[in-house]
């Protein structure tokens, strides 16, 4: 038989020190219940998540996305725009411009250049004079408006393993650091054949071309005789992606402007 409310329902324990009691659950509890339940249904009609339902008012993350970048772009806009007028050379000067373009670079850039723009392997140290596609503010700038793509072909196959010693040799001589004088004769012959025509035949590179400057000790891969043999060897390929659509002109000539300036310190 069933108890009725408040009798024990028969199940004890310790002696029939605990008893198990018919009570009724809290009305905060079952309303609490309750109202979970009529919110979840709410929802699911209010909101997608059925299926292909997109939920009665229309809402979707896209929108509330563009919303809210409409709304910041109303907000700050007419920041970015007034300093878009000022020359690049100029805005390094203003302490504002530049620490606008420090945030700029922080949450977009320092990813891979690092938050001191100290670069790691693969990716430029932007902080010293050494630019594989120019140093000007209109050279910076279009580097991240239009983004670059450096490639470096792989010799191996065409070098054989001694061969990309002997092309080590030689890379390494451009720079006066030692290295096999034999080798390094045999690699001049194979630099200028299939090496010269990007790096110039006196190892200075080419910024028309993104093609590094050999003669210095500024290495992006690593310059050790290692590192050297695996560009050879392998190829690099390094991609710096566009920000023209993502940032717009705006917000790259701030960003232009802090970058340049931290190689004019």
């Amino acid at each position: 038989d069933e108890s009725a409310e408040g009798e024990i329902t028969g199940h004890t324990w310790d002696n029939g020190e605990l008893a198990e009691y018919n009570n009724p659950l809290p009305r905060w509890w079952l309303g609490l219940f309750y109202g979970t339940i009529f919110f979840s249904i709410a929802y699911l009609v209010a909101y997608p998540g059925l299926g292909k339902f997109e939920g009665l008012l229309g809402w979707t993350s896209t929108s509330q996305y563009e919303r809210e970048v409409a709304k910041a772009e109303d907000t700050y806009g007419p920041i970015f725009a007034q300093y878009a007028k000022q020359p690049i050379a100029e805005l390094i000067e203003d302490p504002e411009a530049v620490q606008i373009g420090r945030r700029l670079f922080v949450t977009y850039c320092s990813v891979c250049h690092g938050s001191d723009a100290g670069g790691a392997s693969g990716f430029p140290n932007l902080t010293d004079n050494d630019w594989l596609y120019g140093s000007s503010p209109e050279q910076i700038k279009s580097s991240i408006l239009n983004g670059r793509n450096g490639v470096m072909p792989p010799w191996g196959a065409a070098l054989g393993e001694m061969g990309v010693e002997n092309v080590v040799a030689y890379v390494l001589t451009l720079s006066e650091r030692d290295a096999s004088s034999e080798k390094a004769e045999a690699g001049k012959a194979q630099y200028d054949a299939l090496c010269a025509a990007c790096h110039m035949p006196d190892g200075t590179g080419s910024q028309a071309l993104g093609a590094p400057n050999l003669t210095d000790n500024i290495w992006l891969y690593g310059g050790s005789p290692g590192a050297i043999a695996k560009t050879i060897r392998d190829g690099r390929q390094g991609v710096m992606p566009a920000h023209k659509e993502f940032l717009g002109e705006e917000k790259v000539h701030l960003l232009s402007a802090y970058i340049y300036g931290l190689s004019q310190k």
